[in-house]
């Protein structure tokens, strides 16, 4: 299929960056958008990302090869009926959500399965916004596409070949069982990681030793609890019933771990830790999955006046751009005394071989 016109409902930084790669890779194709923040649309346009800024879903939308709706979860449904009249034969309509069978059964309710695959690119950021918008944030991503049952095998296909074209990964699955699929793999580590935060807060000393003294593991393991609350309200209220079944599981499992605490039970806990740390070095390291990965290096530094100074201007010279510098006080898990975080993977290799020149003892992660 020629994709001539494409058009977004909502661009920030999911929309605006699968605009950008379609701007990058499909240069000559007509984009354009709808968002309620007036003043997203007007630097899309003067970046010359977008064409045309709708100020609302109108007639502009007819004849797209594609429409993203790329809104939050919950106002994407909304937004189906909003499109259903400015549909053309051959357009495939899709979303970006992480939840998907809530917008799949209102697809069905509204007869649009001929037109839906839905869409949820495995890619994101701590930071939102059409401004953060980058078109290489879902290149070698996976991109899970969502096919209804009535949607041609041709538009699947033509689908699948488009989002390849952005270098995406794209993978098919049907949309219950992706719920189920992210429900475990992404959903869940999020209200562990914001459970155990919680716990650490209300269960610290008066002097919150427990905040002070946390180790590299602890913040590795909590990391994604800093993501966005709005969001992750709506994942939990739109997936509630896949969360609330792996969270009954996940709870058995930890009374299981309890019980072999409670009865010293030696070969139980060999087990579940040998267990674990196998299956976890069998996973590809090049996985792109939902939860983001970080690109840091450590490293050895003299404690002396000027060392991280130093360090900053040897990466900054070179222009490699640092996310985040800090001492490691704790290191019960980590080599190294000086962790560097960087925002890609090019940029913490790049800055790996000029500290190793620069004769600095480097501990990739």
């Amino acid at each position: 299929m020629a994709i001539k016109k494409v058009g977004f409902i909502g661009l920030g930084l999911i929309g605006g960056s699968i605009a950008r790669a379609i701007r990058q890779y499909h240069p000559d194709c007509e984009i354009l958008a709808f968002d309620k923040n007036k003043e997203t649309l007007a630097l899309a346009v003067q970046e010359g990302i977008i064409h045309t800024s709708c100020s609302s879903i109108d007639d502009n939308f007819r004849d797209c090869t594609y429409i993203f709706l790329c809104a939050p979860v919950s106002y994407n449904t909304a937004y189906l009926s909003q499109i259903k009249n400015h549909l053309s034969p051959d357009c495939i309509l899709t979303d970006v959500g992480s939840v998907k069978t809530s917008i799949h059964k209102k697809v069905i309710a509204l007869e649009l399965e001929e037109y839906f695959i839905g869409g949820h690119p495995m890619a994101g950021s701590e930071k939102n916004g059409f401004i953060n918008a980058k078109p290489h944030l879902i290149e070698n991503a996976y991109y899970i596409l969502t096919p209804t049952a009535r949607v041609s095998e041709e538009k699947v296909n033509a689908y699948r070949d488009f989002v390849a074209s952005l270098k995406a990964l794209p993978i098919i699955l049907d949309y219950e069982e992706h719920d189920y699929v992210t429900g475990a793999i992404s959903h869940l580590p999020h209200i562990i990681a914001a459970s155990l935060v919680n716990f650490v807060k209300e269960h610290d000393t008066r002097e919150e030793l427990m905040k002070m003294l946390a180790a590299g593991g602890f913040k590795d393991i909590t990391r994604i609890a800093s993501s966005s609350p709005v969001m992750w309200q709506q994942i939990c209220l739109k997936n509630r019933e896949n969360i609330s079944r792996i969270l009954g599981e996940f709870i058995r499992s930890l009374t299981d771990a309890k019980q072999a605490v409670d009865e010293s039970a030696e070969g139980t806990l060999y087990s579940m830790f040998e267990s674990s740390r196998d299956y976890r070095n069998s996973m590809p390291e090049g996985s792109a999955g939902p939860i983001k990965k970080q690109f840091a290096v450590y490293c050895d530094i003299i404690d002396e006046a000027g060392g991280i100074a130093t360090i900053a201007t040897i990466l900054a010279s070179n222009m490699v751009n640092i996310k985040n510098i800090g001492i490691i006080h704790n290191r019960e898990f980590e080599e190294g005394v000086l962790r560097i975080e960087f925002y890609d993977e090019d940029a913490s290799a790049k800055a790996t071989e000029l500290l190793k020149k620069h004769r600095y003892i480097v501990y990739e992660v």
